[in-house]
C-alpha cells in the first residue's frame, strides 16, 4: 500500500482512524477467559465492529510478547485475521525496534516478511544503518519515533543544539533514507501545537498521532496542525475504544465509540475539501 492508495482509503471511509490493540488479558471481559485464545477472541469481536470506521489497526507487541508463546501466537491471529478479512486495512507492528544492522534485518524479516505487516514502528537513535534493513523490504513502511507523548520526551527530545532540536534533526536527517511512500513519523497527540513546525520539515509524510483521548490529546488540534492536502493523518485511539466496556456489550461499545471518532473526522476532512 503506497501514499495514495493509503490516502484513497481514507476519502472511502471518510476516516483516518488507527484503532490500537493494546490487548491487556487482565482488562478483557472475564467471560473470554474461557475461550481457547481470550486475546485473538478479544480483538476479533473489536475488528469486526470498529473495520468499517478504521483505516489502521495498531497492535501494541508488548502486550502479546509479555504472554509468551501464547501472546505471539494471539498476535499472528490478529494480523492474519485482518489480512484476510479486512485486506485494504493497512496494520502496523508497533515494536519499537531499533538495533546494528544485521539485527534488524531479523526485525524486519520477523514482522515484515512472516507475519504480514504493513509497517512497523521503530526506535531511529542508532541511526541510518539500523533502519534501512526495515526499508529494504519493499512495499511496507517505517514508522520512525519522532516526537513521542510520555512526560520523559522532555529529557532527549527537546535538546537544542545550534538551533536545532534533536527532535527536528531526526526529521530532516531521516528523509534521506525513506520516501512519503514508505515513511512515516510518530508525533505525540499531546504535543500536538508542535505540528505546525513539524509540517514544515515533513510537508508531505503521514504522521501516525497516539495520545488522542486517554493521554489528553483532542483530534481538533492535530487535525488544525497536521492534516495535509493528503490528509496525512493516522490518529490512534486505544483505551478510549477497546477498552471503552467490559461487559458482554464490549464489542457493541467498541464500534460505537469508533463510529464518533470517524464522524468527528469526518467533519474536519469536509473542512479540508478533502471529501
Amino acid at each position: 500500500m503506497n501514499h495514495l492508495q493509503l490516502f484513497n482509503n481514507i476519502v472511502k471511509k471518510k476516516s483516518f482512524l488507527c484503532v490500537g490493540l493494546d490487548s491487556e488479558i487482565d482488562k478483557i471481559p472475564t467471560f473470554l477467559l474461557k475461550t481457547k485464545d481470550p486475546v485473538f477472541e478479544f480483538n476479533k469481536c473489536i475488528i469486526d465492529t470498529t473495520n468499517k470506521y478504521a483505516v489502521a489497526y495498531k497492535p501494541n507487541v508488548a502486550f502479546y510478547e509479555s504472554n509468551g508463546a501464547k501472546g505471539w501466537n494471539s498476535l499472528e491471529a490478529t494480523v492474519r485475521y485482518i489480512k484476510e478479512n479486512y485486506p485494504d486495512i493497512f496494520v502496523i507492528a508497533d515494536a519499537k525496534r531499533g538495533d546494528i544492522g544485521n539485527t534488524s534485518r531479523m526485525y524486519a524479516r520477523a514482522f515484515l516478511e512472516n507475519l504480514p505487516f504493513d509497517a512497523i514502528t521503530v526506535a531511529p537513535y542508532m541511526g541510518e544503518d539500523s533502519v534501512t534493513p526495515f526499508l529494504s523490504v519493499g512495499g511496507k513502511w517505517v514508522l520512525l519515533l519522532a516526537l513521542t507523548s510520555n512526560k520523559g520526551a522532555d529529557d532527549f527530545q527537546y535538546h537544542n543544539e545550534d538551533g536545532i532540536k534533536l527532535f527536528e534533526r531526526v526529521l530532516s536527517v531521516s528523509q534521506k533514507w525513506g520516501n512519503i511512500n514508505n515513511m512515516m513519523y510518530v508525533v505525540g497527540a499531546t504535543r500536538a501545537e508542535m505540528l505546525k513546525d513539524i509540517r514544515q520539515i515533513v510537508p508531505e509524510h503521514f504522521l501516525l498521532v497516539p495520545g488522542v483521548g486517554a493521554q489528553g490529546g483532542t483530534l481538533e488540534a492535530v487535525a488544525k496542525y497536521g492534516m495535509t492536502n493528503k490528509c496525512g493523518l493516522l490518529v490512534n485511539s486505544s483505551r478510549g475504544i477497546i477498552f471503552a466496556d467490559n461487559t458482554g456489550n464490549f464489542a457493541k461499545t467498541a464500534g460505537e465509540k469508533a463510529r464518533e471518532m470517524q464522524q468527528e473526522m469526518a467533519q474536519y476532512l469536509s473542512e479540508r475539501n478533502l471529501i
